[in-house]
């Protein structure tokens, strides 16, 4: 089942966020490589520099998969993240495979 995880960034995360980007990065990797990852990137900061937060769809067994692989994820546990939502997702377009 596909699940979409909304990623609020505290403000002024650019120094967290890339310390612990290669080890995010590895990990969405990981996602990628195993034909889970649908997409992930950032959401720019309208407003000037750096990020304010990420969004990432993905496949998971279950909502407690999904909420586990997000509370572990390495920009929650640098502080990063203020938080994620997680919810289900339906894929419309493009027509999933």
């Amino acid at each position: 089942m596909l699940f979409a995880f909304y990623c609020q960034d505290i403000e002024n995360s650019t120094e967290k966020r890339m310390g612990a980007r290669p080890d995010h990065l590895a990990r969405l990797t990981e996602l990628d490589e195993a034909g889970r990852l649908v997409l992930a990137g950032p959401n720019p900061n309208p407003d000037g520099e750096g990020f304010t937060g990420s969004l990432v769809v993905a496949d998971f067994d279950d909502m407690q998969a999904a909420l586990d692989w997000a509370n572990n994820d390495p920009y929650m546990a640098a502080g990063v993240y203020e938080g994620i939502i997680v919810k289900p997702f339906k894929q419309v377009f493009p027509a999933a495979e």
